[in-house]
């Protein structure tokens, strides 16, 4: 997407209800500009709609809590929600919504013990950040946004803070493959969008089977590098961007 189609795209899921003039004045846009993103953007045909008012809404609004993301998520709440939760209750309501958002649950290739695996990592990261206030940050199992053919976004897990989302891919493995580092950061420039302007997006690769492992490694045709930690490290990536251990 080019700034204008963000800035757009920002303006509609900023506000509840906006018209396309009222875009034109936030965006600096013309008419003509905005009118051509509205109707032939993809992220706008697939991801807003308009009333019959001629208001344009988001289906996931840019604010917190992220109204309307738990449409798209197998479970969706605050960390407090998750802390609180019991395992067998969790695990009735992510398989349930990922029946309603059409996730595949065949459990041929250990899905089920992917997800207990998921939490139990979750619930370790909040345990050891326990001296931050965590309670109120938002936290989404099972990310599925494939409304149509034009926008693909998945994610295993996303941690959303005042201002930074944690885009978590995880393998039950010990072994660091390029593939899963790429896959891990695939989908970063789109949650970009989704999320904002006043968010920053850090993907990282959980290898559930490795132990003290936290290394960066380097993502394929560019100077980027992706995080790849074990459960039991996946707080240094937190802390990297977050700053709750320093001195």
């Amino acid at each position: 997407m080019d700034i204008i189609e963000r800035d757009i795209y920002a303006a509609i899921c900023g506000h509840d209800g906006i018209k396309a003039k009222e875009i034109g004045k936030i965006t600096g846009a013309d008419r003509h500009t905005v009118n051509h993103y509205l109707y032939g953007s993809p992220f706008m045909k697939e991801l807003c709609y308009v009333d019959k008012e001629y208001l344009w809404h988001g289906l996931i609004r840019q604010g917190r809590p992220h109204t309307g993301l738990s449409d798209f998520c197998g479970w969706y709440g605050s960390v407090g929600e998750f802390m609180a939760l019991p395992e067998d209750a969790w695990f009735a309501e992510l398989t349930e919504g990922c029946r309603r958002i059409g996730r595949n649950l065949n459990d041929t290739r250990g899905l089920f013990h992917s997800f207990k695996d998921c939490r139990q990592v979750m619930r370790g990261l909040f345990e050891d950040i326990r001296e931050i206030d965590t309670d109120d940050w938002e936290i989404a199992f099972e990310l599925r946004i494939n409304r149509a053919r034009y926008i693909r976004i998945y994610a295993d897990v996303l941690v959303i803070t005042e201002d930074k989302v944690f885009s978590l891919e995880f393998k039950i493995k010990d072994v660091i493959e390029p593939s899963e580092v790429a896959q891990a950061a695939k989908y970063n420039e789109y949650l970009e969008v989704v999320f904002g302007p006043s968010y920053d997006v850090i993907s990282a690769l959980v290898l559930t089977r490795a132990q003290d492992l936290y290394v960066y490694e380097p993502l394929g045709g560019s100077d980027a590098e992706v995080p790849v930690v074990s459960g039991n490290m996946l707080f240094n990536v937190f802390d990297e961007y977050l700053s709750f251990l320093s001195d």
